[in-house]
């Protein structure tokens, strides 16, 4: 598909509360309304029965299904003027109930860049301590997996044969880099 000009009108398609659906010439894509991006969390429990990884999973509407994730949640979804750190505590610690005493962040990314132009920062939250349960707000019914870094790609592969989605961000946990450089 041919690249719009950067001068080619941007049409409104539809726009909801926390998306909207854009046309730019052929090219139609979403993003986030008001300009909100995520937060991603990289949890990572040094506790003295080893090194495990803080992973969530939740039903997720266009999926249908659970989905097997990174703790994460948009900035600022709340019309706050929040910035990407201060959500990541905020929704490391009501996903999980964990909070972390170092923050690492790694950067920004994008979801799916051919039809999203979502973007989140990733951080790598470790020193953590529970505080709570965890589980998420409302009616989110998020179930907490601390998992040791030794048996992720085994826990993967058990979530998947159960029909569990995963999520693209579970894929670095398999590959290992980021890992090795925290």
């Amino acid at each position: 598909m041919p690249r719009p000009a950067s001068d080619t009108l941007v049409e409104t398609r539809w726009e909801g509360r926390f998306i909207t659906v854009k046309q730019q010439g052929t090219w139609e894509y979403v993003s986030r309304s008001r300009g909100i991006h995520a937060a991603v969390i990289l949890a990572i429990d040094d506790a003295p029965d080893g090194r495990h990884i803080i992973l969530v999973e939740q039903y997720r509407v266009p999926l249908k299904v659970q989905c097997l994730e990174l703790p994460a949640g948009l900035v600022g979804d709340d019309g706050s003027a929040e910035d990407y750190e201060s959500a990541a505590q905020r929704e490391l610690e009501e996903e999980t109930g964990y909070q972390a005493t170092r923050w690492q962040t790694v950067g920004e990314f994008y979801s799916s860049p051919g039809m999203v132009s979502e973007s989140f920062t990733l951080l790598v939250a470790t020193g953590l301590t529970k505080v709570g349960d965890g589980g998420g707000v409302d009616s989110e019914d998020i179930i907490v997996h601390r998992v040791p870094l030794a048996e992720v790609a085994n826990f993967v592969a058990a979530k998947r044969a159960e029909g569990c989605g995963i999520d693209v961000r579970v894929a670095m946990l398999l590959a290992g880099g980021l890992l090795a450089a925290v």
